[in-house]
């Protein structure tokens, strides 16, 4: 790993507003973010990366490249679900197992807008059509999930409906923005959408700083309930997410060149959900603790891929090059 690379990101003042928030908690400080502003910020950030995303995309030519990639995302969100929730069985029950799976199944919006802000400042841009293949990854993980909980759950009143499974994962919040946001993205009149452009790119790392601290003060609540279940989901929550940001970091190389789209990759893999999954699980798999899938995904994983995930991905793509 490059250590100036990791120093660096370390410095990052989005990841430095993240500790701040953290720390308020712990200084038990009243410093808080307004729950309206809060969701209008999240809102903001998904329909500022859809946008810019479509925009690069409408200067994209489809061709095998970019129909790969998307088959290539939608594999690794069926893909880690599937083995995740084997692992998560051999200490946690069938639901907060298959929840859980789901989560590191699925992405983070914010650990990707993360990750495209910290390849500017390696003067790297990221292609439009990867904010496609994130949108993509979405549902299939949810469902996977979901359809592990259902096969392996014993009892036939708790069988899960999938067909309110798969509508739910499609018109979530979050899942239905972005892709709406890059459809407008793509469809929009170029010299219009460069009317915008100011509120889509000049604010963007403004917001995102505010945004992670937010996730700071959050992190930092359910921090203290989190450790009462012991080392396993610790452990799972630190290093699960790294392996697989290496390892598809590395896969990636056998379906493009570009540094960029294999470093997105690996943030794709290692990424955990906190925002669509709990909301999917919550409707359908009520028994599924949320004190336990939500502080693995988002105080624990989300960190740890924002300080040592970001340069160790971007070193493998380096040092792995096809």
């Amino acid at each position: 790993m490059n250590v100036d690379l990791l120093i660096e990101n370390l410095r990052n003042p989005a990841l430095l507003f993240f500790v701040l928030g953290i720390l308020a908690v712990y200084l038990k400080s009243d410093l808080e973010i307004p729950s309206n502003s809060s969701k209008f910020i999240s809102i903001y950030l998904l329909f500022s990366i859809g946008f810019k995303g479509g925009q690069e995309l409408s200067h994209e030519t489809f061709n095998s490249e970019i129909g790969i990639a998307m088959l290539f995302g939608i594999a690794i969100s069926i893909i880690i679900p599937v083995y995740t929730y084997f692992i998560l069985r051999r200490k946690l029950s069938v639901q907060d197992s298959g929840a859980i799976a789901a989560s590191y199944g699925s992405v983070s919006a914010v650990t990707f807008v993360t990750s495209v802000a910290y390849l500017e400042t390696l003067q790297l841009n990221t292609h439009g059509y990867m904010v496609a293949v994130m949108a993509l990854m979405e549902s299939p993980a949810i469902i996977i999930g979901l359809m592990l909980i259902s096969i392996f759950e014993g009892e036939k009143r708790t069988k899960i409906r999938k067909r309110s499974v798969i509508s739910h994962s499609l018109t979530n919040g979050s899942v239905l923005l972005i892709l709406g946001s890059l459809m407008i993205g793509f469809l929009a009149n170029a010299k219009q959408a460069e009317g915008i452009k100011p509120f889509t790119n000049d604010l963007f790392k403004g917001f995102l700083a505010i945004f992670l601290m937010d996730m700071g003060l959050t992190s930092g609540k359910k921090l203290k309930s989190f450790f009462s279940f012991g080392w396993f989901p610790i452990v799972f929550a630190l290093f699960i997410p790294l392996i697989n940001g290496v390892v598809f970091s590395i896969l990636s190389g056998f379906l493009t060149t570009d540094i960029s789209n294999r470093f997105m990759f690996g943030i794709l893999a290692a990424s955990a959900s906190y925002i669509a999954v709990p909301a999917a699980m919550k409707i359908t798999v009520p028994k599924a603790n949320p004190g336990l899938y939500l502080p693995m995904a988002l105080a624990i994983t989300f960190p740890v891929n924002i300080t040592l995930g970001m340069p160790l991905y971007f070193a493998t793509v380096q040092y792995f090059s096809f």
